[in-house]
């Protein structure tokens, strides 16, 4: 892709999510993700209804009247983009590839979490850390990550989540915001988001193809394996095959579910063919 191509494309996903995150997402994300603590403010007498315990005795000693200590919301918050760049990512039957819904959902977030003055950070993943953008704010940080994520070429095409996650929980070392992207076909990844999840607000937004979630019987069909590379000759009229994908499919999808659950953080599916943004403003009001 052509610089020129490029920043064409660029400047078409910030108009339509920046759109979304100015009208939208904005108010919804401060509310949802508040600060990471209260910060002492300032001294003043003391009133009625006040907590007795921030009373700051010593103030109170020097005036010989009650003085309680004030704390503001520490506002400011920093949002961790992790994104499964994997050859399965590549994958799209109906209007758009996941690794394009991708690209615009991260793209939303980055904009509402720069809207409340918030640093944004980004993690593109295989079974490798392909890329690490630290945490940074505004605009041009931001359109930087869109290019990454539209132009980055892994040099791995499988996945290793578990290894994302430790490198997140090596990276990060204060409380973050992240959202994971991945159509979360892989496993072995409990233990690191258990302890991921201990420290950060995790949420996994799962984007997949209706298509994927089983064969349909064509007969003889030749399927290449996305993140291996490897061509395969399947007999799709057979009703043991295509019910053990389902099986294979299924189980994947239910071992995101639970072991997310399990450990506390949110999830979020995304078919490509449905709306994200209703997806993500559902999510955001649920919280």
């Amino acid at each position: 892709m052509d610089t020129k191509e490029l920043l064409k494309k660029v400047r078409k996903i910030e108009i339509k999510t920046r759109r979304l995150s100015d009208h939208i997402f904005g108010g919804e994300y401060h509310s949802t993700f508040k600060g990471r603590g209260m910060t002492f403010s300032e001294v003043r007498q003391y009133q009625f209804g006040d907590d007795v315990r921030n009373i700051d005795w010593n103030v109170t000693a020097r005036y010989n009247e009650p003085y309680v200590k004030v704390f503001e919301e520490e506002r400011e918050l920093t949002m961790m983009l992790m994104v499964d760049i994997s050859g399965s990512k590549l994958f799209g039957t109906v209007e758009q590839f996941k690794n394009e819904i991708a690209t615009e959902i991260a793209a939303t977030l980055a904009f509402s979490a720069t809207q409340n003055n918030d640093k944004i950070g980004l993690i593109l993943f295989s079974d490798e850390i392909e890329l690490y953008i630290p945490p940074k704010k505004g605009r041009s940080h931001v359109l930087r990550i869109i290019r990454e994520l539209i132009e980055f070429n892994p040099k791995s095409k499988n996945t290793n989540i578990s290894e994302a996650l430790k490198f997140l929980s090596n990276v990060m070392k204060k409380k973050a915001i992240v959202f994971l992207l991945s159509d979360f076909i892989a496993d072995d990844y409990k233990q690191t988001l258990k302890i991921a999840s201990g420290k950060h607000d995790i949420t996994g937004i799962r984007i997949y193809d209706k298509h994927e979630e089983s064969i349909p019987n064509l007969g003889m069909v030749q399927m290449q394996d996305e993140e291996t590379g490897e061509l395969l000759l399947v007999d799709t009229m057979s009703k043991k095959i295509r019910n053990n994908y389902n099986k294979y499919y299924q189980e994947k999808v239910n071992y995101y579910k639970d072991t997310f659950t399990k450990s506390g953080a949110g999830t979020i599916d995304c078919r490509v063919d449905e709306s994200y943004v209703k997806k993500l403003l559902g999510y955001f009001k649920r919280r």
